[in-house]
């Protein structure tokens, strides 16, 4: 099958709505603008059975696939590389097909933007609890290619906890239902948990059945400033020792972060009355309105206040305060995205290593690149750091040390017993770095289970497994 062949049985499938050739390119370039290829064109369907068309057409043509949801990857995982890829956007399939009140659960399509769901819940004061800062973006499908963490991962763990059942078309197009709604489901292997962080390379989301919360009536929010990475972990170790079930989120950014937030993002108001090298985001959450939270929060802090740890802090005393906390956290890859060029880094290391790992990951780093200005930022119940760098002042990019950053930040996660991907995952950015820090045995099962779903190599090529690997 010749590709203008291709492209006409694709046009007569989707229609002219569901086959795109013309301005697609939004679908081609990755959110951070740093890749960029041409494709065939976007397919758009609305159907499981679209999609599994879809497959059988590109297997045939041996035509590269890219599964693209919300494009919001900051490792480029949803864009197309080079050689003339079809981009599969699941946006059409963005049904919300039951939600079971009884017994927790909803069935989605994978085009469901995450926000849509969080607010459909809402109504039935219920709860999906996956939340990031491009929820108003961000795809379930999408969520669950790259097991999207977010930051209420401490209580609720990441997607693959909280996806029951999956609806997959594969690469040749057959679909695996196992949409089933239940916790417990030992028939076999997890094949559910092997798509999630697959990032579309083993085949194609299309349903997913989610594992829903009560929503929370109760919440106590606070900001607190503390002196270094030390206390920072200690107060956090404290907090979850006194109120570990009411924990909900501990969220970390420093003062360097706050400054390029302030300084480029409006709407933003800083509650304490003055700066701190490091804070800590903390909030309390509950079903039951019969708890004080607030006081129990508070009756902890007081504990922390006299022993030092905290240098300054407030609670929320409304909802409109809490959103401003949140705003802190949540706009702080904003901040530094206006600044200007930056590198990205999502790693993750054991908690009682992280302070360790952060006085020695500074040291370094200004070594290597003196004036490099850091900002750590990201998930102290997980140990998931988002550690980003822009170039020192006055100096348009990193020159020749930006690689050297990176290898560094990751060499060091890993050495620290951590990973140099939390929750991102790998995308096109992250490939060569997976290479040097993956041992044999690691990459070499990988390339098993690729060449087991993907024989011939079609789906988000280049994507964890290098491109021309994976395949026999």
């Amino acid at each position: 099958m010749g590709l203008s062949s291709l492209q006409e049985d694709l046009a007569r499938l989707l229609g002219a709505k569901g086959w795109l050739t013309d301005d697609i390119g939004i679908y081609q370039t990755d959110w951070l603008k740093m890749h960029a290829h041409q494709s065939l064109g976007v397919a758009r369907p609305q159907t499981t059975q679209d999609v599994s068309a879809i497959m059988r057409l590109a297997q045939a043509a041996d035509v590269p696939v890219t599964p693209q949801g919300g494009n919001t990857s900051l490792c480029a995982g949803a864009v197309p590389g080079a050689g003339g890829h079809i981009i599969l956007s699941m946006s059409r399939m963005n049904q919300i097909e039951t939600v079971d009140t009884e017994g927790f659960t909803c069935i989605t399509g994978a085009g469901v933007v995450l926000g849509d769901l969080h607010d459909l819940l809402a109504k039935s004061d219920l709860s999906f609890p996956l939340h990031l800062g491009s929820g108003g973006s961000a795809q379930i499908g999408g969520l669950i290619a790259t097991n999207a963490g977010g930051s209420h991962a401490l209580r609720y763990g990441m997607m693959q906890d909280l996806v029951l059942g999956l609806e997959v078309v594969l690469p040749d197009g057959r679909v695996w239902n196992g949409l089933r709604p239940l916790i417990k489901d030992n028939a076999g292997y997890q094949l559910r948990r092997l798509f999630c962080g697959s990032e579309g390379t083993f085949g194609i989301v299309t349903r997913a059945a989610l594992r829903l919360y009560p929503a929370a009536r109760n919440k106590a929010t606070a900001l607190l400033a503390v002196q270094d990475y030390e206390t920072l972990v200690q107060l956090g170790r404290n907090l979850r020792q006194t109120l570990g079930e009411f924990i909900s989120a501990l969220e970390f950014f420093c003062d360097a972060g706050l400054d390029m937030l302030l300084h480029h993002v409006r709407g933003v108001e800083y509650p304490l009355e003055t700066r701190h090298p490091h804070y800590l985001l903390v909030e309390l959450s509950s079903t039951s309105s019969a708890i004080d939270l607030s006081d129990l929060l508070e009756d902890c802090l007081g504990q922390a206040f006299e022993t030092g740890l905290i240098r300054d802090g407030a609670v929320a005393a409304n909802e409109t305060q809490r959103a401003a906390m949140w705003k802190l956290r949540e706009e702080m890859p904003e901040g530094q995205r206006l600044e200007g060029p930056q590198i990205k880094h999502d790693i993750s290391v054991p908690i009682s290593e992280l302070a360790g790992f952060m006085k020695i990951a500074t040291s370094e780093l200004r070594r290597i690149l003196p004036g490099v200005r850091l900002n750590p930022f990201g998930h102290l119940g997980d140990g998931n750091v988002h550690f980003n760098l822009s170039p020192p002042l006055g100096q348009p990019d990193f020159g020749a040390h930006k690689k050297a950053l990176s290898l560094y930040i990751y060499e060091a996660a890993e050495a620290a017993g951590g990973s140099f991907a939390a929750e991102h995952g790998l995308g096109r950015s992250k490939g060569e770095f997976a290479d040097w820090l993956r041992s044999p045995v690691e990459q070499d099962l990988m390339r098993q289970l690729k060449t087991a779903f993907d024989p011939n190599g079609i789906m988000n090529l280049g994507v964890i497994i290098p491109a021309g690997e994976g395949q026999e």
